[in-house]
């Protein structure tokens, strides 16, 4: 629905404006679906083509999300690149001409239907009932979303599994990445266990400190600076690239202005290459440096359970898990039981 009501209180120019940018939205919404395909942006100068192109609802939540910048630039970025899958999904489960306040429960419960069907995780289907519910408080509709995931069948997040979740960084899929910045950031969060985040703020010359790469807080989930030691040769020369990469600089690729603009570039980077999961890398990582420290295998990884360790080999575990929890910028041992198995 339009807001006529908003539009009578811009000048006139920006009322023509607002207008025409919603009749050429409605005109790009109906050309996209009679071709019958998605157009997607090949670089920082393509945002305006892409919002020409977008369908009204894709496009009303784009707009929801700049007016209401909650959480920190990654949470935004997350909550964004949700709401713009929620809004593909409804159109292929029919919903057409949708807007932003056109939200229902039938929408709600035929989308948590899709995700169960898909067997998705339970984290991440929570993460987007996350998001539902901040489209649907925004646009004053809080009833339409359900308070608890178990009004919805949702199945409890199951933190410690014992099932690895790491995933390898492959070189024929880093080959398919076509900007430098971009694979660097990828080899980081391999070597280093970074986060997404800060793989790509990070500043390589600063970070670089001899025998010891430092996070600034502003880099770090939780705003805690960290350290993690350079260990091996082939981390020293990842640095050395790194830095040749970003000549003194962030690995935000020349021509973005900002982190949340070109993490969307990013992720489009990835997903062309078949890289998804990126959490995956730091699950490797810390299990890589489980068996470094310790000897032998994490649980995860068919390693020994806490059950079968031996008194001695407890607390050669316990020492191996804060040393990582440190390195991973987690402040308690337990949350290596995510990634390692218990």
């Amino acid at each position: 629905m339009w807001n006529w009501k908003g539009v009578m209180q811009l000048n006139p120019i920006q009322q023509a404006q607002r207008v025409l940018a919603w009749w050429l939205a409605r005109l790009a919404a109906m050309l996209m679906r009679i071709a019958g395909r998605n157009i997607v942006p090949r670089g920082p100068n393509d945002s305006c083509a892409k919002e020409a192109l977008m369908r009204d609802l894709n496009y009303a939540l784009k707009q929801l999300c700049h007016r209401n910048r909650d959480g920190s630039f990654g949470t935004q970025a997350d909550r964004e690149h949700m709401l713009n899958q929620i809004a593909d999904q409804l159109e292929e489960l029919g919903f057409r001409d949708m807007d932003a306040h056109s939200l229902k429960p039938k929408h709600v419960e035929r989308l948590v239907e899709h995700w169960l069907a898909e067997e998705l995780e339970a984290g991440t289907i929570k993460n987007r009932m996350t998001a539902l519910r901040w489209w649907a408080e925004k646009v004053g509709k809080q009833n339409v979303v359900a308070r608890t995931n178990a009004a919805y069948g949702i199945p409890d997040r199951v933190y410690v599994t014992n099932i690895s979740k790491a995933k390898e960084l492959a070189v024929e899929q880093l080959e398919k990445i076509r900007t430098a910045c971009a694979r660097i950031s990828l080899r980081l969060q391999a070597a280093f266990g970074l986060r997404r985040e800060e793989s790509i703020k990070i500043v390589p010359s600063w970070a670089d400190r001899g025998d010891t790469l430092v996070l600034k807080d502003s880099w770090t989930k939780g705003g805690r600076q960290r350290e993690i030691r350079i260990r091996t040769a082939e981390q020293r020369q990842l640095l050395q690239e790194a830095k040749a990469v970003a000549k003194g600089k962030s690995l935000v690729e020349p021509g973005y202005a900002t982190y949340r603009e070109y993490l969307a570039h990013f992720r489009h980077e990835c997903a062309r290459a078949g890289i998804h999961a990126f959490h995956g890398h730091r699950h490797h990582y810390a299990q890589t440096r489980y068996e470094q420290l310790t000897g032998w295998k994490c649980p995860a990884h068919g390693g020994p359970t806490s059950k079968q360790l031996t008194k001695k080999q407890k607390a050669i575990d316990r020492e191996a898990r804060a040393t990582i929890s440190r390195e991973m910028g987690h402040g308690r041992e337990q949350i290596t039981a995510v990634y390692l198995g218990r």
